[in-house]
């Protein structure tokens, strides 16, 4: 892993003006992007620890949905009541998706903007456009992992 600098704030005016600085990323729960650094496939200089703000909240809205705020933890989701009622298949899915864990750590916000979970991109040995443009893709030619790929 690269040397990075890191910097936690509280509000988001505060957020977006550290973010400006060169090469920065936000982070969060950083179940992802922690593991994208330990592979150098991403090498921010600079981090900007976003988890303190107020933004994980479940609101029911006047239309019948429900507003989830990008910090709400994907465990919290899970477990919502109005989410396993009404929208049954997101907590499935987030149930699924990882160990408690990492449900306890990984936020919706997180989930919406991670990174591919493609093998071959987490493979730095095999090219792959996601990583380098214009490189190629080893998944096209690559080994099948399901009966769905035949």
């Amino acid at each position: 892993m690269k040397p990075f600098t890191y910097e936690r704030v509280v509000d988001a005016r505060e957020a977006g003006a550290a973010v400006l600085r060169a090469n920065a990323k936000f982070i969060s729960g950083g179940t992802n992007l922690l593991d994208l650094m330990k592979l150098e496939i991403e090498q921010p200089a600079h981090l900007v620890d976003i988890s303190q703000l107020p933004l994980n909240r479940l609101e029911d809205l006047p239309s019948g949905g429900l507003r989830i705020e990008a910090q709400a933890r994907n465990s919290d989701v899970a477990a919502d009541p109005r989410v396993r009622v009404r929208y049954r298949a997101v907590s499935e899915a987030l149930l699924a998706g990882a160990s408690g864990q990492l449900r306890n750590k990984a936020s919706i916000g997180g989930n919406i903007v991670q990174r591919t979970r493609c093998p071959y991109f987490y493979d730095t040995a095999s090219v792959c456009n996601k990583r380098t443009p214009d490189d190629g893709c080893a998944a096209l030619s690559g080994i099948s992992v399901g009966p769905w790929l035949h």
